[in-house]
C-alpha cells in the first residue's frame, strides 16, 4: 500500500509482485480493495499487479464537480510514469472497464492486453444521462448509505448476499465508505462519456471480455456485443455471479484470466 502525488492530487495504490505488469481499475462506487483476491492470486503467480484508487475514491484525493473518463485515464498514465512502467495488461470492471477503453484510445502504444469485465461500450442515452445526474444530486444530498443498501443485491447476485456474507459486507462497506463528492463527480463524467463502439473494431491487442451470468447492470448481451466486435477476443461468462464476478466467483474469474494472460506475454 502506498500513496504518491501525481497530476496535482494524491493517489493511493497497491503495487505487488514482480514480472509483467497487470493494472486493475476498480468500478463505481468502490476502491482498489475490490481487487484484493486478484492482487493476491496474480502477484503470487509471477505478475506485478498495480491497483490504484481512482481520484475521488479510497485514499485518492476527492475533486468535486465532474470527472470525465479521460481524466481518470490520464491519472493512470501518470501513475505508470511515476512507477517507470511502460507497457501493461490493463483491466477494469464496470466504470473501470470504460476507463480502460478510454486509456486504450489515448495510449494504445502502452497496452499489451485488455480485460473488460462487466462493462459496456456504448455512449450514455439521454435518459441515462438524466438518471446519472439525478443520482449524483441525490448522493450529494443524502450520502452513500441509502444507495448502498438499494443496489447491494444488484452489485452481487441476490442469492450471494446471504450465501457470501463476507463478500456482501465488503461490497457494502466500499459503497457506503465512498465519498459522495467523488462518486457524484464520476457519475457526471460518465453521463458524458463517448461512444467506444467504433474503437472496439480497432483494438489490436489480446482482449478478454468477462461478465457475470446474472449481471443486471451490464447483461451478458453487452459482453457479447464487445466480444463480437473486438478482433480475436475471448469471452468468459461466469456462472453464479452478477456484476462483481471477481469477488463472487474468484476461482472462476482467476481461471479465465490465467488462460488469457499467456497470450499477452504476461
Amino acid at each position: 500500500m502506498a500513496t504518491t502525488a501525481i497530476e496535482g492530487i494524491t493517489v493511493g495504490y497497491d503495487d505487488e509482485g514482480s514480472g509483467e505488469p497487470l493494472v486493475l481499475v476498480h468500478g463505481h462506487p468502490f476502491d482498489r480493495s475490490m481487487w484484493a483476491p486478484q492482487i493476491a492470486e496474480f502477484a503470487g503467480a509471477g505478475q506485478r499487479v498495480i491497483a490504484p484508487d481512482l481520484r475521488g475514491y479510497g485514499e485518492s484525493t476527492v475533486i468535486p464537480g465532474k470527472t470525465p473518463l479521460d481524466v481518470f485515464a490520464r491519472d493512470i498514465a501518470a501513475l505508470l510514469d511515476h512507477l517507470a512502467v511502460d507497457r501493461i495488461v490493463l483491466g477494469g470492471l464496470s466504470m473501470g472497464g470504460q476507463i480502460v477503453l478510454e486509456f486504450y484510445r489515448l495510449f494504445p502504444e502502452r497496452v499489451r492486453g485488455l480485460l473488460l469485465a462487466d462493462t459496456f461500450a456504448r455512449a450514455e442515452t439521454e435518459e441515462g444521462r438524466k438518471v446519472r445526474n439525478e443520482l449524483a444530486d441525490r448522493l450529494l444530498r443524502e450520502g452513500m448509505r441509502g444507495y448502498a443498501d438499494e443496489v447491494l443485491a444488484k452489485m452481487i447476485a441476490p442469492y450471494n448476499v446471504g450465501a457470501m456474507p463476507a463478500v456482501a459486507e465488503h461490497v457494502h462497506r466500499m459503497m457506503r465508505g465512498s465519498s459522495p463528492e467523488g462518486a457524484a463527480a464520476a457519475l457526471r463524467g460518465r453521463a458524458e462519456r463517448p461512444d467506444y463502439c467504433d474503437l472496439l473494431e480497432k483494438i489490436s491487442v489480446p482482449t478478454l471480455v468477462v461478465v457475470g451470468r446474472d449481471d443486471e447492470f451490464t447483461p451478458v448481451a453487452d459482453a457479447e456485443f464487445m466480444y463480437q466486435r473486438i478482433p480475436d477476443s475471448a469471452l468468459a461468462v461466469i456462472e453464479g455471479a452478477a456484476h462483481m464476478p471477481n469477488l463472487e466467483r474468484p476461482d472462476e474469474f482467476h481461471r479465465a484470466l490465467h488462460r488469457f494472460l499467456p497470450g499477452t506475454g504476461g
